[in-house]
């Protein structure tokens, strides 16, 4: 029966504004329960759903994303209390639909002229993280259901997953849930937790090692929404010789005459209580929570580590500015209230790291955020115990081991709040008598007049004055921007003055670098003095080395543990060493300020590090004696080796030549990297004192020969080795043509003192290089803290 023409007028305009009617925000939430904070919102346990009401569109706030449980490897990367980017975010509404915007802080106008400000906004793309449909509204409120965006893979752990090659997985969504248990809110901060499932196929062997069931993984992740900080905040300029990192942005109002992109430091929010007294206490000090999770002795020398930069505070003008407390069982670490010191356990060690929560708009430092890899602490105390032999009579422990570990922890509590602080690492501190927390130390190691080790002074204690001086630029301060300019530059002329440097990161850590005093690991102001040092160092502790690295009820097979560490005791000292070999002195100078700007290392220097490294290829420095090698069986079964072993290509037994062939590789590497042979080139055309130096090297490699038969064939591994680092400048598609071309000369001149098949492997690879298939090299034992650095916020620690 056809509808008469008033039904058709009804459903023409009545029906449809039925279907869009919502619910008021109170009818959908009655059977709710209601979280009230910087947003309100209400968990449903019927759904399981999360809803979120929002009263102020277009209003920005930070988003966080973070791991409040991780997976426990340090090579994969997701670990307890990872931090992803932070977002400045808003809401947006779009009919029934509500965008989160990020907008473009990269790229401003910082002008009063509306219109100025707008044609930069329209310029530059914005990026919307996500898509919301409206639930209910009522009282100019929105309640949108956040659950799914909860439980999104944000962390890119499925990618991570797969880019660590560990198999193929996503978010099961049948096995993933909101984590009430972590999810509340308060009035600044809004903090919500989820339990997310991935499964998929052929998970990788560090999937296995850490999971229950590998073809399910369990992680928790977690989402902070932050109101963002007043904007009585004041940005401090950075300077390249600050010692901080921290924020860029292009700014298009500048004047033609001035740089477009702005540049200012990453620092906490530090006022005196008093303006002009000096030293003031703080309006509000900073305060970090150390991990109620860490065990002691660890704790107590984790709180006294991160104290010491209450010194460097007082240099700065305040007093009792810095604290360090026990994190409240009452609190959470993800909290953004909280600056943290995280103890994170993985299955190997790993990296150590500052990270943290900045507002991306100014460069203020919300949140300070450090997670320490636990195992590090016990690969010190084994690295103390290869060097002691203490184990006597089999039982008593000494504490000197325990002292060094608890020594070394101190320094790297200190050294991750110091990136949580804004500060950059300072690789060439420790040419200048260990002037900062914020460099890698190696163990400094005394040699007693019997022969004998002393650990007492491993590591420095208290903060260094490199340090007073980069916390004197970022928190000190002034009555006013012109003094604070005056101020700013005085700083840095009177560390230059007094003799300090500031090397970071991008000049200390590639294998092939120049700086002469920018090195990890090494001690010192001479690093081929040091080199001698260590090389003595390692040859008392090998000659003492023994069962007694063991104790009674261990299987002999561990000694090798021990003993990995210390045979390649010198590996840094030889990279340190490596970089005065066609070095180049230089700063982060500026004009004007009197520092050096470049200065080759004089050619006497290199040359005495060039011979030193070679003394690290001696045969006599890489033999074990008998004596050991007696007692390094073979592992029994729940003792295998671990990939910090020496490989093996002798099967289940022990290889010393497979120790020696790591040992050659770490020297070889550096004196064949091919960016160092193109400086040595360049720095020297007519090739004069290139010749010197690997003229020396053929003596000390081919030409020697030796009675004891080992002997002999560790120079034969070397003379192989050497020949496959030829191969590899030649192939390199990185070499320089010159330095391919001096790498094929030296194959054709060194080839005759070269045993036959060295010279008919020679002979192949000439015919036809392209083809030429490169030997696989042998299995060097990790030495940093394992895996890749990843994720790391500020910078990667150690």
């Amino acid at each position: 029966m056809p509808l008469s023409n008033t039904f058709k007028i009804f459903f023409i305009l009545v029906l449809p504004s039925l279907i869009l009617s919502k619910e008021s925000i109170s009818e959908k939430t009655k059977e709710m329960v209601k979280y009230s904070g910087f947003y309100d919102f209400y968990w449903d346990n019927n759904s399981g759903n999360i809803y979120l009401e929002i009263e102020n569109l277009e209003q920005e706030f930070l988003l966080v994303n973070s791991l409040s449980q991780g997976l426990g490897s340090n090579d994969i990367g997701l670990d307890r209390g990872k931090l992803n980017k932070e977002y400045v975010v808003y809401f947006q509404r779009s009919g029934p639909k509500i965008l989160l915007i990020e907008p473009n802080y990269y790229y401003r106008a910082i002008s009063n002229d509306q219109s100025e400000r707008r044609a930069v906004k329209e310029s530059f793309a914005k990026s919307t993280l996500w898509g919301f449909e409206i639930e209910a509204e009522s009282d100019n409120k929105i309640l949108i259901n956040i659950t799914p965006f909860l439980l999104s893979d944000a962390q890119n752990i499925s990618r991570t997953i797969k880019n660590r090659q560990q198999g193929s997985f996503a978010i099961n969504s049948s096995r993933s849930a909101i984590n009430l248990q972590r999810t509340k809110s308060f009035p600044r901060n809004s903090e919500f937790d989820a339990l997310l499932t991935f499964t998929g196929k052929d998970p990788g062997n560090y999937i296995r090692s850490v999971t229950p069931t590998s073809g399910s993984i369990t992680l928790f992740q977690h989402f902070s929404m932050i109101e963002l900080p007043d904007e009585n905040f004041q940005m401090r300029a950075n300077d390249p010789r600050s010692g901080f990192f921290g924020i860029s942005f292009h700014d298009y109002a500048t004047p033609i005459q001035e740089p477009l992109l702005k540049q200012f430091i990453s620092r906490h929010r530090l006022q005196k209580k008093f303006p002009g007294q000096n030293p003031s206490p703080p309006v509000e000090p900073i305060v970090y929570y150390v991990d109620n999770g860490a065990p002691e002795p660890i704790r107590s020398a984790l709180i006294e580590g991160a104290s010491w930069w209450n010194q460097a505070f007082e240099t700065a003008g305040f007093k009792d500015a810095f604290r360090v407390e026990v994190l409240p069982d009452s609190a959470d670490p993800m909290d953004v209230r909280y600056n943290v010191i995280q103890w994170v356990h993985r299955s190997t060690r790993g990296w150590s790291y500052g990270g943290g929560v900045i507002d991306p708009r100014t460069g203020e430092i919300i949140k300070g955020h450090v997670s320490l890899g636990s195992l590090r602490v016990r690969q010190d105390f084994l690295i103390a115990v290869g060097l002691l032999a203490p184990y006597k009579d089999g039982t008593t422990v000494p504490p000197e081991m325990e002292e060094m570990a608890l020594a070394r922890l101190r320094q790297l509590s200190a050294h991750e709040v110091g990136h949580t602080l804004g500060l950059m690492h300072n690789f060439a501190a420790s040419s200048n008598n260990r002037a900062s927390v914020m460099d890698y130390p190696h163990p400094l190691i005394k040699i007693n007049n019997k022969a004998s080790l002393d650990l007492s002074d491993a590591y420095a204690t208290g903060i260094g004055s490199w340090d007073k001086v980069a916390i004197s630029y970022g928190y000190s301060e002034f009555k006013s921007k012109q003094e604070e300019t005056s101020g700013l530059k005085k700083i840095i002329n009177d560390y230059v003055a007094d003799g300090h440097k500031f090397i970071s990161d991008s000049d200390a850590r590639p294998r092939g670098g120049a700086h002469p005093f920018a090195h990890l690991w090494e001690n010192g102001t001479n690093p081929a003095d040091e080199l001698i040092h260590i090389l003595k160092v390692r040859e008392i502790a090998l000659n003492n080395f023994s069962e007694n690295v063991i104790r009674t009820g261990q299987p002999y097979a561990d000694i090798e543990n021990a003993l990995v560490p210390i045979y390649l005791m010198h590996r840094y000292a030889v990279e340190a060493a490596s970089k005065l070999i066609s070095g180049v002195d230089y700063s982060y100078a500026v004009r004007g300020d009197n520092q050096i700007i470049t200065s080759p290392v004089d050619q006497k220097i290199q040359e005495k590090a060039f011979k030193t490294i070679l003394k690290t290829l001696s045969p006599d420095q890489l033999i074990l004696k008998k004596s050991l090698l007696n007692i390094l069986p073979p592992h029994p079964p729940g003792f295998s080796r671990t990939r910090e072993s020496f490989g093996s290509r002798t099967g289940v037994t022990f290889d010393p030549l497979s120790g020696a062939e790591s040992a050659i590789n770490i020297s070889l590497g550096q004196l064949f990297h091919h960016e160092r042979i193109a400086r040595l080139l360049q720095q020297n055309p007519n090739n004069k004192f290139v010749d010197k130096l690997y003229d020396g090297f053929y003596e000390a490699v081919f030409e020697k020969s030796f009675d004891n038969p080992t002997k002999q064939q560790i120079q034969e591994l070397q003379q192989a080795l050497t020949i496959d680092q030829l191969f590899s400048l030649i192939k390199n598609d990185r070499s320089a043509e010159y330095v391919k071309s001096w790498a094929f000369n030296k194959l054709e001149e060194w080839q005759d003192e070269a045993n036959d098949f060295i010279r008919f492997k020679i002979k192949k690879f000439l015919k036809n290089p392209g083809e030429f298939k490169l030997s696989k090299p042998g299995k060097t034992p990790p030495g940093s803290p394992i895996g890749n650095n990843n994720a790391f916020d500020f910078n990667c620690g150690f």
